[in-house]
């Protein structure tokens, strides 16, 4: 019974920590070097604190594309897009 009970505790807790680390399987997948092998250490660290970084300034620039809009609801062009775009993800940050 105790061995059945550990069990049942030993999955359910890994079926949590799996979630947890799936968002980083993006970055993760992405850590290699030159030669095709995984990096590992403080390259790994880098690399994947750089990959979320980007991800997110994707994320707010997406966004801020979308609010791109004059008052009369058409889309925003050249300067005034540029200038938009600039202070929307100055904002986000």
């Amino acid at each position: 019974m105790r061995k059945t009970v550990a069990l049942v505790a030993i999955l359910f807790a890994s079926a949590f920590a799996g979630s947890a680390f799936a968002a980083d399987s993006g970055c993760e997948a992405k850590a290699i070097d030159k030669n095709g092998k995984a990096l590992a250490g403080a390259a790994k660290n880098a690399f994947i604190k750089k990959c979320e970084g980007s991800a997110k300034a994707d994320a707010a620039t997406t966004a801020c594309e979308a609010k791109a809009i004059d008052k009369n609801g058409k889309p925003l062009a050249g300067a005034a897009k540029n200038a938009f775009l600039k202070k929307c993800a100055a904002d986000a940050k």
